[in-house]
């Protein structure tokens, strides 16, 4: 059956500002890229010490002319294991964040990439 999740697509309105928000905000390093066509390119992207999942920064337009109801947006959570440094880091960078969120299961925060959309980042110890 199911071993692992591969990839997450998201959707974006610029890929080239997607791209630069992964990289150059939340320190993810390009794992593939190449072009699907004249407009496009498939991107994915990953935290730099991982073979894990990757997250497809896919055009919101195409997606719309081939799918218009695969475009809402996933709930991600991601995880860490050092909360306030990412949070500083984060800020640093000028990522919009949220407030940090103490509960009894886990510490955590909202970040929002160029489009708006929220993630959530939790400490895992």
């Amino acid at each position: 059956m199911i071993n692992k999740i591969a990839k997450v697509s998201i959707y974006v309105e610029d890929q080239e500002q997607a791209k630069d928000f992964w990289l150059n905000k939340v320190g993810f390093e390009i794992k593939l890229e190449q072009p699907m066509g004249p407009d496009f390119s498939w991107i994915e992207v990953g935290p730099s010490d991982s073979n894990g999942t990757t997250l497809i920064l896919y055009s919101k337009v195409a997606m719309q002319q081939q799918q218009p109801s695969k475009v809402s947006h996933p709930s991600i959570l991601f995880s860490t294991t050092d909360i306030e440094s990412a949070y500083e880091k984060m800020k640093q960078n000028d990522v919009k964040v949220g407030d940090m969120m103490r509960m009894p299961y886990g510490t955590m925060f909202a970040f929002y990439d160029q489009d708006g959309n929220d993630y959530l980042l939790r400490e895992d110890k």
